[in-house]
Parts: structure tokens; sequence; C-alpha cells
């Protein structure tokens, strides 16, 4: 078992898109980041309208909320299509993400083991195209000081290995920080410490960054 938090998955940054072919025929998978099922279903559709011409709009998809997963071969022998996509995705560890690879046939048929290793080979590079990343929760702290105490806390959170996610300047400065969620309850002990409990420490609730 690594040392990542149970909070912490992998998924893509963005839409990507990357085209291979095989044999002459064209495959074009098209990924994004989607956080429910309704806006993987959607993205298949525009997928499937922009090619509309295409001979297989093929798709697999992993929401991980609700562990959901779901694929098609759409018209390619079973097992062909959908899957591989599907365990590539897995492969990768990768959950809230949806991956479309159109087929434009060239032609050549090219076997059941040459689709598997085709659609494969398209989903990996469309979803590096897209940018896999690693998103962390973290524990949203807000740090109410006088203003001289600034310096301080700044540079006591950047230390740490925090985030200053913002800054509020009122009558008294607020600095709200992202700590990560197994070392937030020793940041709040430390900060009181530090400033030997000149400041109004609150937790705000969460919020996921990408890293």
């Amino acid at each position: 078992m690594d040392n990542k938090s149970v909070s912490d998955y992998r998924t893509v940054s963005k839409h990507g898109v990357a085209e291979i072919v095989e044999k002459k025929s064209r495959f074009i998978a098209n990924v994004k980041p989607v956080t429910a099922e309704e806006d993987a279903v959607a993205f298949i559709n525009t997928i499937k309208s922009k090619y509309w011409d295409a001979r297989h709009n093929v798709y697999a998809y992993v929401i991980g909320k609700h562990n959901i997963q779901r694929y098609s071969d759409d018209g390619e022998p079973s097992g062909t299509a959908g899957i591989p996509t599907l365990e590539v995705i897995k492969k990768e560890g990768l959950q809230d993400v949806v991956v479309v690879v159109t087929r434009y046939f060239g032609g050549i048929l090219l076997g059941a083991g040459g689709l598997v290793r085709a659609y494969g080979k398209s989903a990996k590079e469309g979803l590096a195209a897209a940018e896999i990343i690693t998103r962390k929760l973290t524990a949203i702290i807000e740090i109410k000081a006088e203003y001289p105490l600034l310096g301080k806390i700044r540079n006591e959170i950047l230390h740490r290995g925090h985030m200053i996610d913002d800054v509020i300047y009122q009558e008294s400065v607020t600095i709200r920080t992202l700590a990560e969620m197994e070392r937030a309850d020793a940041f709040v002990k430390n900060m009181i410490d530090v400033t030997s409990g000149r400041v109004i420490i609150e937790r705000k609730g969460e919020k996921y960054i990408s890293i």
C-alpha cells in the first residue's frame, strides 16, 4: 500500500485528442474529464454527432464517486474495442474520465488481435494528450490574524508544504490555506503554537487540488 491518501485519485486535466493509423484505418481518441454519468453520455453523443460518418464510435468511461464503469463496442466484434479501451483507463488507475475512440475503416481487416491493440493504443495516446494528473483532497483552513503576524504565518504555511489559496485584507488579515487532510490537525496545532495563540483558526470544508 502506498502513502497516498485514500482521497487522492488520478484523472485527466482537459479534453485531449490523439489519432493513430493502423492498416489505413484511422482511430481518433477523444478524452475528457467528467464527474457524472450524464456528462459522459453527453460527451459521447457530441463525438458521435461530430464523426457521424464514421463506422464506429467506441467508448468507455469510469465515474469514481459511484464506481460506475461502462463501455460499448459500437458494432465492432464483441470484446475487441470497448473492453480494451476500458482496460487502459483501469490500468492507468483513472476515474472521472470518458474515452471515445472513433474508427474510420480503411478497407483492410485488422482481426480481433489487431483491433484490441489498435483501440488500446489509441485510448492510451488520447489519455496522454488529455494530461493525466492526481487530484488531492485538502482541508480549507482560514487563519485570521493581525497584520504584523502575516509574514510569520505565510512563511510557516509554505515551510510546512501547504498552499495559500487566498489572502483577504480587511481590518485584520485572513489567510485561506489548503492543507493535506492527514496533516490538517497537526497544522492547526502548530499554527497556534508558533503564533502563541494570537490567531483565529477555522476549518471551512474541503477542496480538491491538481498535482
